[in-house]
């Protein structure tokens, strides 16, 4: 009986890593998709910026 507890404690303590490890990509993932909408600059971000104008030298 002791073995199934240990088997028991041990499974539920797994399936609570898998879920803070599933929660922890959701988030990483909706920082991403949150940078990348802001773009960083904030609502009044820049059109362009001064070096995408010119070609780069060789």
């Amino acid at each position: 009986m002791y073995d199934y507890e240990i088997y028991k404690n041990r499974q539920a303590e797994l399936l609570r890593q898998a879920d803070q490890e599933r929660l922890a990509a959701q988030v990483r993932r909706a920082g991403r998709r949150f940078g990348r909408r802001s773009g960083g600059n904030g609502p009044e971000r820049r059109v362009s910026s001064p070096r995408s104008r010119f070609a780069r030298a060789a």
